[in-house]
């Protein structure tokens, strides 16, 4: 038997909810001091108040090595994805998990993959490893095979709001106020070692969009085999708006949307929209 185990920072589609296979390792959330699980039980609406109602930025605190090992139990082969190791220390936690749960258990296997991504970029990993094991592949190949998706995963994203940024000191007042006032978007990705960088701004969200979609196709071929993934925070009509502007632009494999869970709310905040192919 194989487990794949998603941290809270990649959602799980409905299909992968109902697969057992597949577990999502929850993240912590702090807002003013108030912890919030980023389980099941999240809600997004009453995440993003307390945000927009906070002087300070939140936070988040990654899972415990034993919540990862509590997961692994019954598995043979186990596939960990965490967010960018840059961004947090779901990746280092994981990775003594695996020591440990091996330390008792050595004739398991287990990889844990930084995706150097975040949100849906973890969603298509964790589908890239079903689809390898469906075909029988073996563990060694698995893991070959996922490390070279990973190189060429491209993940872009569009904040409707700099305040998030500004509250935590990733940017500057002034910065924030100018953006705001002159309607600016900053198109943002993931650079190859998973840190965020700005690709370019826009003003307006439909041509920050625009401006997205174009520069996603500066840095991919054959878009007809391959799965696009957007994920939104309480931006559902956007997240269509962005998927009709895809198919306009290229074939693809598939398009699939689904909604931002707590990490990549904090970090989208509200009105942000992500992109991963």
């Amino acid at each position: 038997m194989y487990k794949i185990l998603i941290d809270s920072c990649g959602e799980l589609t409905k299909e992968m909810k109902e697969n057992p296979h597949f577990a999502n390792i929850a993240l912590t959330l702090d807002v003013d001091g108030e912890q919030i699980v980023d389980d099941e039980t999240f809600d997004q609406a009453s995440f993003l108040k307390k945000v927009a109602a906070s002087e300070h930025g939140p936070k988040s605190a990654c899972p415990s090595p034993n919540a990862y090992m509590e997961a692994m139990e019954g598995a043979e082969r186990v596939y960990i994805v965490t967010l960018s190791s840059k961004l947090s220390g779901s990746y280092n936690s994981a990775c003594l998990a695996k020591d440990l749960y091996l330390d008792e258990r050595p004739n398991c296997r287990v990889h844990v993959f930084d995706s150097k991504s975040a949100s849906i970029g973890e969603t298509l990993i964790g589908l890239q490893i079903e689809a390898c094991e469906e075909q029988g592949m073996e563990f060694d190949e698995i893991v070959k095979t996922v490390k070279d998706y990973i190189s060429q995963q491209h993940t872009f994203f569009v904040l409707e709001t700099l305040e998030t940024l500004r509250k935590t000191g990733r940017l500057s007042n002034i910065k924030a106020i100018l953006a705001s006032t002159l309607n600016i978007k900053p198109v943002m990705g993931s650079t190859d070692e998973g840190e965020i960088c700005q690709l370019g701004q826009a003003r307006g969200m439909s041509k920050a969009l625009d401006k997205m979609v174009s520069s996603m196709l500066e840095v991919t071929k054959n878009c007809s085999d391959k799965i696009l993934a957007i994920s939104h925070c309480n931006c559902e009509e956007r997240a269509y708006l962005l998927k009709a502007k895809l198919e306009k632009a290229a074939d693809f494999k598939k398009i699939f949307i689904v909604d931002t869970a707590g990490v990549s709310s904090m970090y989208a905040n509200d009105g942000g929209i992500i992109m991963v192919i």
